[in-house]
């Protein structure tokens, strides 16, 4: 079962870009941006008054950082899946999408809905790790078959290029080999 959101604890919602966090303060109704970066994070975490509830979308890696760092100086962290809250904005009829609106959609949503959502935990180091390569060989995987698509019909490197894809084959192996 979810651990209800406390009442008495205050509410903060962050949306997440590689080089900038927006973050809505929901008791003080704040909006502040801060960098995403591990000591701005860490100065912005040591200048609250106590603990907080964050809700934060989950974006690519860029969300990480925070997340780990607000979980460890003892915040209650919510992960939003960006479908999840494309969704919310539209049951909620919010037009618009920025950052700000995204952040203050974000605290709203935790809120509302955060006897029903489940608090995060850090993965395991093994799991990130695993998680880390699943991503790095699809991106070759993406990269190699969009390479050989396009140059399918190049006679004049044909030699060249099929030693690059045999390389990035090799490569995609030893990385599945590692996970097994």
């Amino acid at each position: 079962m979810a651990m209800p959101v406390s009442v008495t604890q205050p509410i903060v919602g962050v949306d997440v870009a590689k080089n900038e966090l927006v973050i809505y303060r929901a008791e003080l109704d704040l909006l502040e941006e801060i960098p995403n970066n591990k000591a701005a994070i860490k100065t912005w975490l040591k200048a609250l008054p106590g603990t907080v509830a964050v809700a934060i979308e989950s974006t690519n890696i860029y969300h990480l950082e925070f997340a780990d760092l607000a979980y460890e100086a003892g915040c209650t962290i919510y992960m939003v899946g960006g479908y999840e809250l494309s969704h919310y904005r539209k049951g909620v009829n919010v037009r618009a999408k920025t950052d700000a609106l995204d952040a203050r959609l974000l605290a709203r949503y935790l809120k509302n809905e955060g006897d029903d959502l489940h608090p995060w935990t850090p993965p395991s180091p093994l799991y990130r790790q695993l998680l880390s390569l699943f991503r790095r060989r699809a991106a070759l995987v993406q990269a190699r078959v969009g390479l050989v698509q396009s140059w399918a019909n190049e006679p004049l490197l044909k030699t060249a290029f099929a030693e690059q894809v045999k390389s990035m084959q090799q490569l995609e192996a030893l990385v599945e080999k590692t996970i097994n």
